[in-house]
């Protein structure tokens, strides 16, 4: 089901290269100079970077929901599409900020002073000047929830009277909403997994991901790009994405 195939069918119903230097000879040198060279000490290897924890047995494997998430994301026999993903939406919101608040005193300014997502990935916040800017991970996470705390309760975006129909811009919405909480579940996983371990709720913490994942693919909310990043700035849930697709949780 292509969520942005069926919006307009939705909207309808009452419902809501540099040259090659010249090769020296012999007779460029002095004998001085065409002694053997020195031997040269190679320098130690940089120590690979460790896995992290989330992609570690048995952390990896954890979760309440066995099998493929594809079952439970699927549009329910005559419920509007708009209704479904609004209201997954609000259960994603919901569930990811309760979680954010168990461990939100260990993500501090000084803790996590930017917004990363991976050893080479920091986000960036879009200001009032329309300028990247760097925040603190709190900061930035603080934005983000606040936003779409607003955006929920604004009832022209997100509809619950009778009669009040989806704006045109609602999918195109959602899905900005989807890519800042994924940035939020990345950041937790890079920065804070060791908190929800201690806590002991990773299956938790797991199955909701799994959960978003396999909707906003389900849904066309979510980019591949925005899950994996770049070649040079990965993000670390990226790798988790593959492991859950190659133990069948999620599809490609």
């Amino acid at each position: 089901m292509s969520f942005f195939n069926s919006i307009s069918r939705s909207m309808t119903r009452a419902q809501r290269g540099s040259k090659r230097a010249t090769t020296p000879t012999s007779a460029t040198f002095s004998p001085a100079e065409m002694l053997p060279p020195s031997p040269v000490v190679s320098s130690p290897k940089t120590p690979p970077i460790p896995k992290p924890l989330y992609l570690s047995s048995p952390f990896v494997e954890a979760a309440l929901v066995k099998g493929n998430f594809k079952t439970i994301v699927m549009l329910p026999k005559y419920v509007d599409i708009m209704e479904w993903v609004a209201m997954n939406i609000f259960d994603f919101y919901t569930n990811l900020n309760e979680f954010y608040g168990v461990i939100t005193e260990c993500c501090t300014q000084q803790a996590c002073p930017m917004m990363s997502a991976g050893p080479t990935l920091s986000y960036t916040w879009i200001n009032h000047d329309r300028k990247n800017v760097h925040l603190p991970a709190p900061t930035y996470i603080d934005y983000v929830m606040t936003w779409i705390q607003n955006l929920l309760n604004d009832e022209a975006t997100f509809p619950t009277k009778s009669g009040h129909d989806f704006p045109q811009s609602f999918p195109s919405t959602v899905k900005h909403v989807y890519r800042q909480l994924l940035r939020v579940f990345a950041h937790i996983y890079h920065a804070h997994f060791h908190q929800i371990l201690h806590l002991r709720s990773e299956p938790h913490f797991n199955s909701l991901f799994a959960h978003f994942l396999s909707f906003g693919r389900e849904y066309e909310l979510l980019e591949i790009k925005d899950v994996k990043g770049t070649s040079s700035s990965p993000v670390g849930v990226g790798q988790l994405w593959e492991a859950w697709r190659d133990m069948g949780i999620l599809e490609g």
